[in-house]
């Protein structure tokens, strides 16, 4: 539709400037910024409480796509992390035994070494405490590593688990439909207890406050033209009836165009326009699709 209205802009552009009598410099189509917010989730529409002319602001939920089996799937994740998290070792409690043997040999090995010195024990004994002591040392580090190889090993599932959790919550989150912007509800095009599927159009919406005119210019208007230049837009209310609103150009185009093939003429077809967008403050008589005229100076 928005190609239909920018060849009759042009259309009306060329038969303006034929004309030569109706003291405007371009014509073209009211339009506005328009977004459509498809579903992100998927399954049946629980909830779509929306209106065409509904206006909105940006994150209003108007609605939500059930998540019983997402809530369900979180659940069951919950578990596996609980009981995931519970296999995890107290390692100092672990090797507490051990500790408390080598505590208990180096005593015996700082007796005998004050015995030997004394000449009240014989050598053979201090060695075997230090071949016991030495015993138990390595078992305490294996263990330990063992240990804590474990709980590293448990430590990765848990994170594996908590980024399963994320993605369900994120996907239960995107299961409620809100707008991304704050403007007015265009057109809806599902209802309460249909299905959803992950991309499908639920809903359009468009800032109507914030109006451009989309019109097109010839090459030697391009050179008196600006963007952030205050100019004159003229919206045809039908009847001969205009009304006048102040605009700022905010966008021209960086290409030229041909104008229509519709027309017949071999000089009007290799005639090139410029497009270019003027930002109009609509005080709710514009529509989109609506004829406006531009004025590019002041008089």
């Amino acid at each position: 539709m928005k190609t239909i209205f920018y060849v009759l802009s042009a259309g009306l552009l060329l038969a303006s400037c034929r004309g030569g009598d109706s003291g405007f410099d371009a014509t073209g189509v009211f339009e506005t910024t328009e977004i459509t917010v498809s579903a992100q989730g998927a399954g049946e529409i629980k909830l779509f409480d929306l209106r065409e002319g509904q206006p909105l602001q940006a994150g209003q939920a108007v609605g939500y796509i059930d998540t019983l089996q997402l809530s369900l799937k979180r659940e069951e994740l919950l578990g596996s992390l609980q009981a995931t998290d519970s296999r995890r070792y107290d390692v100092n409690r672990q090797i507490a035994s051990l500790r408390e043997q080598i505590a208990t040999q180096r005593r015996e090995q700082k007796r005998y070494e004050n015995l030997l010195q004394a000449n009240a024990a014989n050598r053979k004994q201090l060695d075997d405490i230090n071949a016991h002591l030495a015993v138990l040392e390595k078992q305490l580090a294996a263990q330990t590593e063992t240990l804590e190889r474990g709980n590293r090993s448990v430590g990765g599932q848990v994170r594996m688990l908590e980024a399963q959790i994320a993605q369900v919550e994120d996907l239960i989150r995107k299961c409620v439909i809100t707008s991304p912007a704050t403007g007015t509800v265009l057109a809806k095009y599902a209802e309460a207890g249909e299905l959803a599927a992950q991309g499908r159009a639920l809903f359009k919406v468009g800032n109507l406050e914030e109006m451009y005119l989309r019109a097109y210019i010839t090459a030697p208007q391009l050179t008196t033209l600006k963007i952030g230049q205050s100019v004159r837009v003229f919206a045809d209310m039908g009847e001969e009836d205009r009304r006048e609103y102040p605009g700022t150009v905010a966008w021209i185009s960086d290409q030229a165009e041909f104008t229509p093939k519709t027309i017949q003429t071999r000089d009007e077809r290799a005639n090139l326009v410029y497009a270019v967008k003027v930002a109009v403050k609509n005080d709710g008589y514009i529509k989109r699709g609506m004829y406006g005229e531009l004025k590019l100076n002041g008089e």
